[in-house]
């Protein structure tokens, strides 16, 4: 196994005296990740899966329970851990602003102990990768953040990691390199055979990226299955947004439930097990004065929800 986590569970202390009190951000998580897999790990907002990383990266201890990563205990070997494992974080760099990626790599390269050869020949083969070799020789503060991201994945990839932890990579990016950002971390794993453990809020993060799902809620694992699966269950359901050029004074809901309505916009649910989406579509269209539609998925929160009051009934 790639990841392995056997009942580990992490507390802390807040509070001062009488206000002390003991959280429990992680209880008792066991899992396990095969080589070459591309695992979504996802949960609400303070479910636990930052401190499970950390853990999982030898950051932090836990208070009780186990991990082998690569074999290797995170915590007890974390400095020879690093040299096998990536690390993404979306809210931080590991380029100097002022410098060029391209000289930032230099730094890494040595922190790491690669030879100018090795380097040089990763940084190409990067470069082509993830379609980035026009941005390495520019510094960091002139790239957009898409730009950056990418010079980014470059730089945890350098010493050939064999898992990478991203933890929301696609934060504040727009749509378009959100996707591009996507198809680089398959085609890292479909070229490498990197093994991906990815967080993110983002429910296209994960139906493209991801072919696992682990869904973590109060430091608890209550869900662990295919993407495919995930989606059949939980995905069904598309949310439907309509701008109207003019009001109507009557309209007829075609088989999906309208859950909000004013003079110049319908929000409508599709369960598209019941009723195709592309039908609904094709009846607006038709039937009303249409200025603008999309098509989303349910907020990840919604989804989340879902699989918890189902998972705990």
């Amino acid at each position: 196994m790639t990841i392995v986590a056997d009942r580990l569970a992490r507390s802390f202390v807040t509070g001062r005296r009488r206000a002390r009190r003991v959280v429990e951000a992680v209880q008792g998580l066991s899992f396990t990740v095969e080589p070459g897999e591309r695992v979504a790990f996802i949960g609400p907002n303070g479910a636990g899966k930052s401190t499970s990383i950390k853990m999982l990266t030898g950051i932090l201890h836990p208070t009780s329970g186990d991990a082998t990563v690569l074999g290797r205990c995170p915590w007890r070997e974390r400095r020879a851990l690093t040299r096998d494992i990536g690390t993404l974080f979306g809210q931080r760099s590991q380029l100097w602003t002022e410098l060029t990626p391209r000289q930032s790599y230099r730094m890494l390269g040595a922190i790491f102990g690669l030879d100018d050869r090795r380097l040089d020949r990763r940084t190409a083969e990067l470069g082509a990768l993830l379609d980035a070799e026009d941005l390495f020789d520019v510094p960091v503060r002139t790239h957009s953040l898409g730009q950056r991201m990418r010079c980014e994945l470059a730089a945890c990839l350098l010493h050939e990691p064999k898992i990478l932890f991203l933890d929301e990579p696609t934060i504040g990016l727009d749509l378009l390199a959100k996707q591009r950002f996507r198809e680089m971390v398959v085609r890292l794993n479909e070229a490498q055979h990197t093994t991906i453990l990815l967080t993110s809020h983002d429910v296209a993060d994960i139906e493209y990226v991801a072919d696992r799902v682990i869904v973590i809620n109060h430091g608890r694992l209550i869900y662990d299955d295919s993407v495919d699966r995930m989606r059949r269950e939980y995905f069904a359901t598309k949310l439907i947004e309509v701008g109207l050029m003019h009001p109507v004074d009557r309209f007829e809901t075609l088989g999906a439930s309208v859950v909000h309505q004013s003079d110049l916009s319908i929000r409508l649910v599709v369960d598209t097990q019941v009723l195709p989406v592309r039908d609904v579509v094709d009846a607006l269209l038709e039937r009303l004065p249409v200025a603008d539609l999309s098509i989303v998925d349910p907020p990840l929160e919604d989804v989340i929800a879902s699989i918890y009051r189902v998972r705990s009934s």
